[in-house]
């Protein structure tokens, strides 16, 4: 499979919350990372997810916010991953942050060259990949 989008995340449905109209589809990810997904409950159905399910977790990288300072912090994001600034890719309006978890997974955010300085962001530092699960898409291998 090949897409658009620069954080693909294999998984297993860990967890699965139906409701009326969305799911909440929560993920494991190698390395004992975990993602939330919210998706139609007709996604759940056509494309057969259930507890144990193996999917594919895609999240475009301008839907990806950085923080650096998570203490005291409480958001509405459900998916908030944290890791070490690997690079910073600066481009003419924003840079590409790429953001290194635990497990050794990458994850890419675009953020603007204002943020880069405002947050300190570079090589070695400590970030959280602030992700809102409306924002993951699923996907299931064929």
């Amino acid at each position: 499979m090949k897409v658009s989008a620069r954080n693909v995340f294999r998984g297993t449905v860990s967890a699965l919350r139906p409701g009326s109209v969305n799911a909440e589809v929560e993920l494991a990810l190698a390395g004992g990372d975990r993602l939330v997904a919210i998706v139609t409950m007709e996604s759940v159905r056509t494309l057969g997810i259930a507890v144990g399910s193996e999917v594919v977790a895609l999240v475009k990288a301008p839907w990806v916010m950085v923080m650096t300072d998570a203490s005291g912090v409480r958001l509405s994001a459900r998916n908030c991953l944290g890791g070490t600034v690997k690079s910073v890719a600066p481009g003419a309006v924003n840079a590409e942050v790429v953001i290194t978890l635990a497990s050794g997974a990458e994850v890419a955010a675009i953020v603007t060259k204002e943020a880069v300085g405002e947050l300190g962001l570079k090589p070695g530092v400590a970030a959280t990949a602030v992700i809102k699960a409306s924002h993951v898409f699923l996907g299931v291998p064929t």
